[in-house]
């Protein structure tokens, strides 16, 4: 199973709301804005720091942007 199938986020939603494009917010936390559409369509797995860079640019916890998909019931 490939990390973006057990991980979701709502980066794109979280950033919308914060009314930035995706190169504003690849600006603030130093990467591309290639990095930020891979990460938003869950092609790539941020690493821990660019999570956490994330979570601060949007003023939101890291949990708000990352779930693991409920368990099974």
């Amino acid at each position: 199973m490939a990390d973006s199938e057990i991980l979701r986020n709502t980066l794109r939603e979280h950033r919308a709301r914060a009314r930035l494009t995706q190169a504003e917010l690849a600006e603030l936390v130093r990467v591309s804005r290639k990095t930020i559409n891979t990460v938003e369509n869950a092609v790539f797995v941020p690493s821990t720091v660019l999570a956490l860079r994330l979570s601060q640019a949007l003023g939101v916890p890291v949990e708000a942007l990352f779930q693991l998909p409920d368990s099974p019931e």
